[in-house]
């Protein structure tokens, strides 16, 4: 009996999952290596939850550089509450940094990696909780991915956004004023001087680009899932409230592991519902569909992209941010932030869920209570002045997209509700960019660049050179853009992405000449090719089978395994790779 607490020294009043790698004598060595890492000193120490910090700091994305500071603030707050904290990272892709270029074809693939990395550490070594750092892109979508299929008590604290910069007349800016620029400095209309002076300012700290594109509209989304604390989407990465966010979600997450929530009692149907529709009230990026229905799948969710529009006609546009305006986060921060933005919803009535539970262990409702808008020039009022009646993202269908295909219409000038042109026709994104500068696109074009979806990619790059050039060259309302592929959230203008079936798989994209006339109608959400069905039909028996780009690596596998825009881009399953 004597060595029976030695030999049992994780054991206390409540079960814990990390008690598989520290209970009983056959787990000594297992305990041997765990007072080897330094984290635990003491029996004491091995009674403890054990909470995995999953960290994506890596230094080359400016959004992730702070996260080895805020990882040391969540591990003392760790520790403070009562746990034993221990960090792991994941990799993480910058998109800017990786635009244009093959370096984008493995943006959406980290996705991928990301969950299966955080899935693989968190199951290997049994933590009882898990604080999610994530910050950009794709990162925030993997670290939910993989915490739904782990199902292990979580709360997410993103890095924050950076501030907005300043161009040499004072006006602010953010990276999609960058990615202007080229287009507007090839042009002639901006001076090299000028040029230069917005290549240095335009991004000023660290943190998530300063407008509402894919990363922040991800961060404020978690907000409306209930996985992250008010404020998350909004509060600077170099403000004292960020640390202040991440000490309160330490102290939260103890709590959560002591009482057993865990994400799929949060990421429900009504939450990913409510996810869509503040979307659609910030106008937020197109990534934002593909990243909710892959989180459906992992949470087993049976989520229809057709629905989206449902909940687009019912949701009014109240937030217009950078790129569609001049305001950045820190001023929808200032201006109430998203739970001004909820409690807005809320007023509506019939909008949201707002009973559900979050991981502040209050209701959404009780959350955002006392939250009013503070500046209704930034965050409008539903009753008031919303820049439209329905919400900034819509869904468009068509003999050109049978299964759907999506469209930023908060980033689209108020002034196009319809838009018919003539097809130019580019097999990838590079000769498409070619065109663009030799001057070959002109108003009245409708640019389609195809084999971009995921398997055709592969990795469906994200087209913010295209997009961007063509508005730096001031052609935004007169020209479309057309892809299997996708757009950055810094994207605007007439851009049509994630059209499906994608070309890769003989979508009628693929099908698609110079000349055809194409119409997107925003109003009745369609688009459609004015070409004759047999017409179409004699082109598809001349279609070439599709060759894959890449024939070694992971890329090679992700091709053979990757499924359509329409489901999220998911990888198959045992569904589908062992068919019954």
């Amino acid at each position: 009996m004597a060595n029976t607490f030695s030999f049992n020294i994780g054991t206390d009043d409540i079960k814990k999952r990390s008690d598989n790698i520290k209970l009983g004598i056959h787990q000594a060595p297992a305990r041997s290596l765990l007072y080897a890492t330094g984290q635990v000193t003491s029996q004491e120490d091995m009674k403890k939850p054990f909470i995995a910090i999953c960290n994506s700091y890596v230094e080359i994305v400016p959004g992730h550089v702070h996260l080895r500071e805020l990882a040391d603030v969540a591990k003392q707050a760790i520790r403070d509450a009562g746990g034993i904290p221990f960090e792991f990272n994941t990799i993480g892709v910058d998109d800017g940094i990786a635009m244009g270029h093959l370096g984008m074809r493995y943006s959406l693939p980290s996705r991928e990696i990301i969950a299966d990395s955080a899935e693989t550490m968190i199951t290997a070594h049994w933590f009882d909780g898990v604080f999610f750092m994530p910050n950009c892109d794709k990162i925030t979508p993997g670290m939910i991915m993989a915490s739904l299929r782990c199902n292990v008590p979580s709360i997410f604290v993103s890095g924050g956004p950076m501030k907005a910069g300043l161009d040499a007349h004072g006006k602010a800016t953010t990276l999609s004023s960058m990615f202007e620029a080229v287009g507007a400095f090839k042009s002639g209309s901006m001076s090299e001087e000028e040029f230069l002076q917005l290549e240095q300012n335009a991004c000023p700290t660290c943190g998530s680009c300063a407008g509402m594109f894919t990363a922040n509209s991800m961060n404020t989304l978690m907000e409306m899932m209930g996985i992250a604390l008010p404020y998350n989407g909004t509060a600077l990465a170099i403000s004292e409230e960020r640390r202040d966010l991440v000490r309160e979600g330490a102290r939260q997450l103890m709590r959560m592991v002591r009482e057993n929530v865990k994400p799929r009692d949060l990421i429900t149907k009504e939450a990913l519902d409510d996810s869509m529709a503040l979307d659609m009230a910030m106008g937020g990026s197109t990534n934002t569909v593909l990243h909710l229905l892959s989180i459906a799948h992992e949470a087993g969710i049976s989520y229809d992209q057709s629905d989206i529009n449902k909940i687009a006609e019912k949701v009014p546009y109240l937030s217009k941010i950078a790129p569609s305006s001049k305001w950045a986060m820190e001023d929808v921060h200032e201006a109430g932030g998203v739970p001004a933005i909820m409690n807005e919803l809320i007023r509506m009535g019939n909008v949201l869920n707002p009973d559900r539970m979050t991981v502040t262990g209050k209701t959404i409702r009780e959350n955002v209570a006392e939250h009013k808008i503070l500046n209704d020039d930034i965050i409008r009022k539903f009753d008031v002045n919303p820049y439209s009646k329905q919400g900034g993202l819509s869904i468009l269908y068509g003999n050109l997209a049978p299964k759907g295909s999506v469209i930023k219409a908060g980033g689209v000038d108020s002034s196009i509700t319809t838009f018919t042109g003539q097809a130019i026709v580019f097999d990838s994104e590079t000769d498409a960019v070619e065109a663009i500068d030799a001057g070959k696109i002109h108003a009245g074009h409708v640019l389609v660049i195809r084999y971009e979806g995921p398997k055709g990619g592969p990795g469906m790059p994200e087209m913010l050179g295209p997009t961007s050039a063509i508005t730096g060259m001031g052609l935004g309302k007169d020209v479309a853009l057309v892809t299997d592929g996708r757009f950055s959230g810094a994207s605007r203008g007439i851009s049509v992405g994630h059209i499906s079936p994608e070309a890769a798989d003989g979508g009628p994209i693929a099908l698609v000449t110079d000349g055809d006339n194409i119409t997107i109608d925003l109003i009745n959400r369609t688009i459609n090719l004015h070409v004759p069905d047999d017409e179409l039909t004699i082109r598809r028996s001349c279609l070439k089978p599709f060759v894959p780009k890449i024939r070694n690596g992971w890329m090679a596998r992700y091709q053979a395994l990757v499924t359509s825009a329409n489901t999220g881009a998911v990888l198959k399953g045992a569904a589908e790779l062992f068919p019954s």
